[in-house]
């Protein structure tokens, strides 16, 4: 499950325009009782070599030679700051962190919506992602196979692969797990070197 998350961050930058990029990508899992997080960060920089103010298309130059050309949406604030030679960082990072609560419990789900933009008169750039939070029934735990099944919010039931012995210890019929998965894209533009 947690290699889902670096494949899953390389394949969505790879179906944007900047997938073109070769994006340098670290993931990471970390393990304590009772939890286990999971990160995937993919991080591409370009150069601005174009702009086409009337369609707000700029064109990118990738460390690694590619060009790009992408449009900017009306959503994206000061557009007009933007200047040939500006140094563009994008950032996707996906987590997910997994938590095992003793006791019972109702079964959740709740989603947050993640939105920064720049401030007005700054170089374009922001953040956008989703929360999703979800606690779910622990209904059945099989030692032999290292196998918990457990039922959401909604009904349905999922078995989860406990990798860690140690943590497979610790978990019984009527827990509840939470799962916390986060992603967002964060892009920022730096003034390019003064001529």
């Amino acid at each position: 499950m947690f290699k889902r998350v670096a494949i899953t961050a390389a394949v969505l930058l790879s179906l944007s325009a900047a997938s073109y990029a070769q994006p340098d990508v670290k993931t990471d899992v970390q393990r304590s009782p009772g939890q286990t997080t999971a990160t995937g960060t993919a991080k591409v920089n370009a150069t601005i070599t174009a702009i086409d103010a009337a369609s707000r298309k700029v064109t990118l130059k990738t460390q690694a030679g590619k060009v790009v050309d992408m449009t900017v949406g009306d959503e994206a604030r000061n557009f007009d700051q933007l200047r040939v030679g500006d140094k563009v960082a994008v950032e996707y990072t996906e987590a997910l962190t997994v938590s095992l609560k003793k006791g019972s419990g109702a079964s959740t789900m709740q989603e947050r919506e993640i939105s920064e933009r720049s401030e007005p008169g700054a170089k374009p750039g922001g953040r956008l992602g989703r929360e999703v939070t979800v606690v779910a029934q622990v209904v059945k735990v099989d030692k032999e196979k290292n196998i918990v099944t457990v039922k959401g919010p909604r009904g349905h039931t999922v078995d989860l692969l406990v990798e860690d012995p140690e943590q497979m210890k610790a978990v019984k019929k009527g827990d509840r797990v939470q799962a916390v998965y986060t992603e967002a894209v964060a892009v920022s533009v730096t003034p390019g070197a003064a001529k």
